[in-house]
């Protein structure tokens, strides 16, 4: 049995306990649409923001969290370590990252022929990779072939 995709894009969620800088990250950094904060059970504010089609979803609870997800990126521990944002402009987009305090582990550099990096910290900690590529990333009939789950 496979997926029946409704969105071609995914949501993600990022549990934090400093809400306030991660916002500023996404939203005012790296540009991610703000949408709303919504007040969720439990005393959980969650702040909806859209990078392309995806809705990144930073949310902090009323209570500060005690464990966290280890540090160091990919070589930090298993588990969800990065996740990928292709872009057009990763060199203006690095140096803005750094104008603004950032962290960056992984300076631009192409990694193969074509394909361009860069790995940035939000506040937290977490890793974002910028990417680039000469050619389109996903054409756009693959995007929605069917793969085993």
């Amino acid at each position: 049995m496979s997926l029946d995709l409704k969105k071609t894009a995914i949501d993600l969620g990022i549990v934090t306990n400093n809400a306030e800088p991660m916002v500023a990250f996404y939203r005012d950094v790296l540009g991610f649409r703000y949408e709303t904060a919504l007040d969720m059970p439990g005393g959980t504010t969650m702040h909806r923001m859209w990078c392309g089609d995806s809705l990144i979803k930073v949310l902090q609870h009323k209570q500060d969290m005690t464990a966290s997800a280890p540090a160091g990126g990919i070589a930090g521990g298993t588990g969800y370590r990065y996740w990928t944002i292709t872009v057009g402009n990763l060199d203006a987009a690095a140096v803005r990252c750094e104008e603004a305090g950032c962290k960056i582990p992984v300076t631009p550099r192409e990694i193969r022929p074509g394909v361009k990096i860069c790995m940035v910290e939000d506040p937290d900690g977490n890793w974002v990779e910028l990417l680039k590529t000469a050619r389109r990333a996903h054409p756009r009939k693959s995007r929605y072939q069917k793969h085993p789950v």
